[in-house]
């Protein structure tokens, strides 16, 4: 069987107690450098997982009578690899553990409700400006191309009332979040892994 097992956020108390079963009971431990290291007492193979998800298919072919368990950073269908892996193993053979997704987290800590939210990415893609804005509670989970300040250029460009919430390393000892009209970001400003909130003015 494989299990897909959203690890949370970041730091590893927000792994949930039945994703932790899974990974502990697992013979093959697939995933990131940084998901792999924050996994202790596991006492099986870990494989570190690659930029080529076509390897990553080629390695569970290889190990398929094996229980494995392919972690996912936050919940693994929040942009993440489960997407992926449910169009290309089958269902009878596939589990999708979820986790607590970096979005959940950061809309505990501003706090806000959750509700009538759009979640989109930029990883990879340049998103659809037009249709991201228009909604009045926006979650984006952003890469190096498209991030804070590209936002924000999107939003002036509008001239729209918006204000974002940059929430960087989430979890993490040196977790920062922190709120912004758009004209106080400028692209000299350099943001770690982030999650970014776009709300209506109020």
């Amino acid at each position: 069987m494989i299990y897909v097992v959203g690890i949370g956020p970041g730091d590893a108390s927000y792994l949930t107690k039945a994703a932790e079963a899974i990974i502990l009971s697992a013979e093959l431990l697939i995933g990131a450098k940084r998901n792999l290291e924050s996994i202790e007492n596991f006492k099986g193979e870990k494989v570190e997982l690659g930029s080529r998800l076509e390897d990553l298919l080629a390695l569970l072919r290889a190990n398929r009578n094996k229980n494995i368990a392919v972690l996912a950073s936050g919940d693994p269908l929040i942009y993440g690899i489960g997407k992926y892996l449910s169009k290309h193993v089958s269902k009878d053979n596939l589990t999708i553990v979820p986790g607590i997704s970096a979005v959940q987290y950061m809309f505990s800590r501003i706090p806000l409700d959750m509700n009538d939210l759009y979640i989109t990415s930029s990883h990879g893609k340049k998103p659809n400006f037009d249709r991201v804005l228009g909604y009045p509670k926006v979650a984006m989970v952003t890469d190096d191309l498209v991030g804070p300040s590209q936002i924000a250029d999107e939003i002036l460009k509008r001239d729209l009332a918006k204000v974002i919430l940059v929430g960087e390393n989430l979890t993490y000892p040196d977790e920062k979040i922190t709120r912004f009209k758009p004209e106080e970001i400028t692209h000299q400003m350099k943001f770690n892994r982030n999650v970014v909130v776009i709300l209506d003015e109020e």
